[in-house]
């Protein structure tokens, strides 16, 4: 046609566009207004086209369907176009006549008469939503919804040994092949399943497991103190590490029943050694051991007579084993900590709760940490007071009841004086701590006021000080003795055994002087008794030894002792005349006296 442009563009004829306006009423449309309109319309059907072609590129496709039209519609809010949904290429016919081209759908001749005589179609079902039963009680019910059921034998067989599954499914698949002809018969691939088989332990670890746990809750002390510190120090218990954490779970379960206290000690000591043992990881078993210990604190009894019974010391122990796992387990994910300290704090809340249960919750929360106590035990400390005061001060009480107010008590003072030393500066004021805490503010009171007294004393009491240089100060309550000098040998005379004496001040002052040799002296000679000669002719008291230039240094000190050198770092023993008093001091002088045989000319 003469109004078309160049060939691979895309226009519509001012002629469509005038036809187009006759079909929806509009005669006489301009020249001007019908190319305006082509124009217009040759551009959107453009961009309606590029987007369509997006679409077909994405799905991997070289053909343009009718979805691809709808989906570039949809994209633009427009709204799609209904009923050429056929997912076949449908060709258009061309047919032209009177100087006019036209391209058409072909549309199938129906018979009126065929369609009003026919069954009409079924409505499609609206989305809905039907629940049945799985498994009840453990039993599959027989619906059509379920699968069909297998016995106890066949799902053990299916489970333990999945080849013989994959044998039933090729045996199928070979009945349906056989009509097949063996050319055409498909290729099959040998595929080796590994089988699934129970986890089980060894002759060896039953054994041990056996003897690990008749020795931790039996009654021969010594035997459990190997079986704890096997369980502390052993590498190979991760085979039997869920297993030991089911026996502690199940223990916990069944003596809280019966009250019996010396096997809840056991199995919360069993916890204490797995958690000691460096070997072992205990995030995947939390879900059995954090209800065990918890149940060892907020259980209503314990024991079968809570008056006499400590307890107490089982609901202490357990705290800290809860707040180690916290401290060892707690991530993010698990959150340990954050529930565990939620589980007691609805205990604290809870006015009902036995006062057992209670001092084992606040126990707990006090082991979690300096934070955890300022965040939820001061608030709650006149509220705790108001709790226990009707026991402490009422005399129609049970003994039992007394008692665990009494330990909750000493608990809470024990817990708070140390954070309320730091926090709250002197001077103390009862009214304060009155007006605060309620009826526990007296007791807190005098408790902070003992302990800032006890923190002064330390304070005060004896000072040690050492000098530099080598000398060493000790302050007595009758005299001064101070010794000089950092190391070597020491010169001995006979004069006063090297002791200068100052008499006529008080207190007596004793100095030992030293000076260093110019080669430090090593003796390795074994202990045993040396012989020196004396020379003759010179009086007793100015004898000097006589020896080799390689042999130790020995020095008279008075007629029967003589001293020798040895080295550094060894106690000084002097000894002088009669009525001299005896000096002993650890210096790093060494001197070491010996015996000595005196050959005399």
């Amino acid at each position: 046609m003469s109004e078309y442009e160049a060939t691979g563009s895309l226009n519509l004829p001012t002629e469509s566009m005038k036809i187009m306006a006759e079909s929806v009423g509009v005669a006489g449309l301009s020249d001007s207004a019908a190319k305006e309109l082509a124009d217009e319309i040759n551009f959107r059907l453009k961009t309606v086209i590029q987007d369509a072609t997006k679409f077909m590129h994405h799905g991997k496709r070289k053909r343009l369907s009718t979805m691809d039209i709808d989906h570039a519609l949809k994209i633009k809010n427009i709204e799609p176009l209904y009923g050429f949904s056929n997912p076949d290429h449908i060709p258009f016919r061309f047919a032209s006549g009177g100087g006019r081209e036209l391209h058409f759908l072909e549309d199938k001749e129906l018979d009126i008469a065929d369609i009003i005589g026919g069954s009409l179609p079924k409505l499609p079902l609206d989305v809905a939503l039907r629940a049945h039963w799985l498994s009840i009680d453990g039993i599959q019910p027989a619906v059509p919804e379920n699968p069909p059921s297998l016995s106890k034998d066949q799902q053990r067989l299916e489970s333990s040994d999945p080849v013989s599954k994959l044998a039933k499914i090729g045996d199928k698949t070979q009945k349906k092949s056989t009509t097949l002809t063996a050319t055409n018969k498909p290729k099959t691939e040998t595929v080796q399943v590994k089988q699934l088989t129970a986890h089980e332990l060894s002759v060896e670890q039953q054994l041990y497991y056996k003897e690990i746990t008749e020795a931790c809750v039996g009654s021969d002390e010594a035997r459990r103190a190997e079986a704890f510190q096997s369980l502390a120090s052993d590498p190979g218990l991760h085979q039997m590490l869920p297993r030991l954490c089911t026996f502690i779970a199940e223990g916990v379960r069944v003596n809280v029943v019966q009250n019996n206290l010396a096997p809840l000690i056991y199995l919360m000591r069993m916890v204490k050694a797995l958690l000691s043992n460096q070997t072992l990881y205990l995030e995947k078993y939390l879900h059995e051991l954090v209800p065990a210990v918890t149940s060892c604190m907020v259980s209503k009894q314990l024991c079968l007579r809570p008056e006499v019974d400590n307890h107490w010391a089982l609901r202490d122990f357990s705290s800290r084993l809860i707040a180690q796992i916290c401290k060892n387990y707690h991530t993010t994910t698990n959150n340990c900590q954050t529930r565990v300290t939620r589980l007691f704090c609805r205990a604290l809340a809870n006015d009902k709760m036995p006062l057992a249960s209670f001092y084992g919750a606040l126990v707990g929360l006090s082991e979690l940490g300096t934070e955890v106590i300022k965040a939820f035990i001061i608030p709650k400390i006149r509220a705790i007071g108001e709790r226990i005061e009707p026991y402490l001060d009422g005399t129609g009480q049970a003994n039992a009841d007394r008692i665990a107010a009494s330990h909750i008590k000493q608990l809470t003072i024990k817990v708070m004086v140390p954070i309320l030393k730091v926090t709250r500066q002197p001077p103390d004021n009862v009214d304060d701590y009155r007006q605060e805490f309620g009826y526990l503010g007296p007791a807190l009171h005098g408790a902070v006021n003992r302990a800032r007294s006890q923190t002064t004393t330390t304070a005060s009491s004896g000072v040690i000080s050492s000098a530099a240089a080598g000398s060493l100060g000790l302050s007595a309550g009758r005299g001064t003795i101070v010794m000089g000098g950092a190391s070597g040998s020491a010169t001995t005379s006979r004069n006063q055994s090297s002791v200068v004496a100052n008499a006529a001040s008080n207190p007596t002052k004793y100095m030992f002087v030293t000076s260093r040799p110019s080669t430090p002296v090593q003796v390795t000679a074994p202990q045993t008794t040396q012989v020196v000669k004396l020379v003759s002719g010179a009086g007793q008291a100015s004898k000097q030894t006589v020896m080799a230039t390689n042999q130790p240094k020995y020095v008279m000190v008075n007629s029967s002792q003589i001293v020798r050198d040895v080295g550094n770092k060894a106690p000084i023993k002097m000894e002088g005349a009669e009525g001299t008093p005896e000096v002993k001091m650890e210096s790093s002088v060494v001197i070491k006296t010996e015996n000595i045989t005196i050959l005399d000319d």
